[in-house]
């Protein structure tokens, strides 16, 4: 059976420009990434359309607030999530959108402020 898809609009968060329209067949999350017109775009925010129907309401269409990025390279999985760059470093942010304060583009690997917890 094939997986219903959705009507998305990709939406610049800076300037709240839309990029355009997709048809997706997932639900992206904050901090998933999607490949549109050749970019890469990390989402921000997922916001829900919905629409009146005999019966209730329906899940009509949905907005993505992205932003350019470039996809991490450095990842790891903690409590079943994927946070960029090593989380095993005390400044590491534990974030699926930025990896830490002191070294945001990284890479982890070679830092300086490298700090072992």
């Amino acid at each position: 059976m094939k997986p219903e898809s959705l009507l998305t609009e990709v939406i610049l968060t800076n300037t709240r420009q839309s990029l355009g329209k997709i048809e997706l067949d997932w639900m992206p999350q904050p901090g998933n990434y999607i490949e549109f017109d050749g970019n890469t775009y990390a989402v921000l925010e997922r916001h829900h359309h919905y629409q009146y129907k005999i019966g209730g309401y329906h899940l009509h269409k949905m907005s993505l607030y992205v932003q350019k990025s470039r996809k991490p390279t450095e990842r790891s999985l903690i409590d079943g999530r994927w946070v960029i760059g090593d989380s095993n470093c005390k400044f590491n942010a534990r974030s699926e959108i930025f990896r830490c304060a002191v070294n945001p583009e990284g890479p982890c690997e070679g830092c300086r402020y490298y700090e072992f917890i």
